[in-house]
């Protein structure tokens, strides 16, 4: 059987939600889509606790750590660390606008200097054996049209970099917050099916407002690969086919209960360990999205998951309003 590229479906790198909690959830739904942490930047691992950032449960494999940084030296050494730690691959990130990613100097603001990224990746590239990728957008505040996007892409792919990620929208470095730069630019589809055109070597994914899987086959007939961000995370069932419809994969998904079910054993170990009940149960509030007493299952969990002592007989009674 020939071997289908992990990163056909992806799950998105999500600040604040994609941490270790949501990706073993995640794995529960779908084994094969390949699953990023959120950015990572690397004086949080140079200078912080690092299994604290990077550790990660065995079965999120396939598994990739995204990077957020300018100094190609810093982001070797981060590589060799992450390369340790048995990351599949490191992705760097040039797509973040925050004002707090720009005044460290990475994220989107990037795009603007590919002579430097081309440095970054090299020097991440000749420091480990795993793959450097790229997330970038299609262009920053006026520097948006096609030849920009094409010179960043053909200047960083002179380096070993040869899957590129792109978020179909510009972003604006000023003006526009996180979340309405996710939003407000408009997409622009076209533009990276003509880079998956012009650079037919290179693999091409594509991210930003796809929210059903047939819009993603419609995509996979333009360029190699699907990222998909908040829908996976606020409807994350969605992705309860991917392994059967993208990756041949004949096993029967499990239903949402039964992903429960197998979550339970997880939650418990990680209450035992310290952790709050909370900072689990906000990634599965939209597990039951679309099914009657979602409503109750959500308001539960908000109301209660919070309180000291609780276990996962919250969860359990949450469920309890689903009529499935």
């Amino acid at each position: 059987m020939v071997q289908i590229p992990h990163h056909r479906i992806s799950v998105a790198p999500m600040l604040d939600w994609s941490d270790r909690h949501y990706r073993y959830f995640m794995r529960l739904i779908t084994k094969q889509s390949q699953l990023y942490t959120e950015m990572i930047t690397c004086g949080a691992i140079l200078k912080g606790d690092r299994d604290y950032q990077l550790a990660f449960d065995e079965c999120e494999h396939p598994l990739a750590i995204q990077l957020g940084g300018s100094n190609p030296l810093h982001l070797a050494e981060c590589a060799r660390i992450v390369e340790q730690y048995g990351y599949d691959e490191i992705n760097l990130n040039i797509g973040c606008p925050s004002d707090r990613v720009q005044e460290g100097r990475f994220g989107a603001c990037l795009m603007a200097d590919a002579t430097l990224v081309a440095e970054c990746v090299a020097a991440m590239s000749h420091a480990v054996q795993i793959p450097i990728t790229v997330k970038t957008r299609i262009g920053i505040d006026r520097q948006d049209d096609y030849p920009f996007l094409h010179n960043f892409i053909d200047t960083v792919a002179q380096t070993q970099c040869q899957h590129f990620i792109i978020h179909a929208r510009k972003a604006w470095l000023s003006g526009l917050s996180p979340k309405e730069n996710r939003e407000v630019p408009p997409l622009n589809y076209p533009r990276v099916y003509q880079l998956k055109s012009d650079f037919p070597q290179l693999q091409i994914s594509i991210n930003g407002g796809i929210k059903t899987l047939d819009e993603a086959s419609v995509h996979l007939e333009r360029v190699d690969g699907v990222m998909i961000g908040r829908e996976a995370y606020h409807n994350p069932y969605l992705l309860s086919q991917v392994d059967q419809r993208f990756y041949q994969n004949s096993t029967t998904s499990a239903n949402r209960v039964e992903i429960l079910e197998l979550f339970y054993p997880y939650v418990e170990q990680k209450l035992k360990n310290g952790v709050r009940l909370n900072q689990i149960t906000r990634h599965i509030l939209g597990l039951f999205q679309g099914v009657p007493g979602a409503r109750a299952w959500r308001r539960h969990l908000s109301e209660s998951a919070h309180r000291p002592g609780v276990d996962c007989n919250v969860i359990r009674k949450a469920a309890s309003f689903i009529s499935e």
